[in-house]
């Protein structure tokens, strides 16, 4: 698409493009883009009879993934069109049918056989005799071209995973019930200085395992921001006798869509001020 679709362009593209090869979902799985969260979307959802499941805002494995897939077939792409520079685009079809026919790593089945419940065959393991040249080389040069990017595929994706699990480490195991701090790198929290908030928030329970690598916390209403996180996002809360956990926070007010809070006691910061600004005016020497 040359922009990002609206969720009614969007609806018109499943349609004229996706239903008709596949046939009508019961469920839609995508990111939390403003086309997906519309309510022309849940609409049109509804409608079709279909549920809708919304990916976590910063998932670092799914987006590995889906870089690792953008990078093969880049490699792919540079592979044929280094040696067919020329005419690389019209062997376009065959690098498709290539990266459709390749065993995926997370299902041991190619994107073929996931669909269709089958693996198409391609050629024939040994060439046969065609009374017409032209159709010959045709094959031939098809041939050529899918074994180069088979070839380039699996070696690319072979170099990915060396260097993805060169700094991979397992990571702690965790059970519902359990609870746990969550990192606020991306969590869109209110503080004056961005470097001098808390580098994690909490605790929180986790409410269920969604895999090994992804739990859903319980939040309280007023942090409004999608439950689901990457193990990577979070730490187990360790009880220190030397150190006890601080107490809870009292529950928020929600004023104007925004959490708010009461103010009780203003003395200390009162103070901090005047402290702070008898020092810049009449100098360190006149502060008690």
């Amino acid at each position: 698409m040359p922009q990002l679709p609206t969720a009614l362009e969007t609806a018109n593209i499943l349609v004229n493009h996706v239903f008709k090869c596949h046939g009508i979902p019961t469920h839609i799985v995508s990111d939390r883009g403003p086309q997906f969260i519309s309510q022309v979307w849940k609409a049109f959802c509804s409608a079709l009879g279909a549920t809708v499941s919304l990916s976590s805002g910063y998932h670092p494995q799914s987006n590995g993934q889906a870089e690792q897939a953008n990078q093969e077939l880049e490699d792919a792409l540079r592979c044929v069109a280094a040696q067919n520079g020329s005419d690389w685009s019209s062997h376009l079809v065959w690098i498709e049918y290539a990266h459709n026919s390749l065993p995926s790593s997370a299902t041991g089945i190619s994107p073929f056989e996931a669909c269709l419940g089958y693996l198409p065959p391609l050629f024939l393991a040994q060439e046969v005799d065609v009374v017409v040249p032209s159709v010959q080389e045709h094959l031939h040069r098809c041939r050529s071209t899918w074994r180069q990017t088979r070839d380039a595929l699996i070696r690319t994706k072979e170099i990915n995973c060396r260097v993805a699990n060169r700094h991979r480490v397992v990571g702690p195991s965790y059970q519902p019930g359990q609870k746990v701090c969550l990192s606020s790198r991306n969590i869109p929290i209110q503080s004056t200085s961005r470097k001098l908030a808390p580098q994690f928030i909490g605790p929180y329970e986790i409410e269920k395992i969604i895999n090994p690598t992804c739990v859903r916390l319980r939040l309280p209403a007023a942090l409004k921001i999608h439950p689901s996180f990457h193990i990577s996002q979070i730490k187990p809360v360790n009880d220190n006798p030397l150190c006890p956990p601080s107490a809870a926070p009292p529950p928020a007010r929600i004023i104007d869509d925004a959490p708010a809070f009461m103010v009780v006691d203003i003395r200390r910061v009162v103070w901090v001020s005047s402290f702070w600004w008898t020092w810049r005016v009449m100098g360190p020497k006149s502060v008690p």
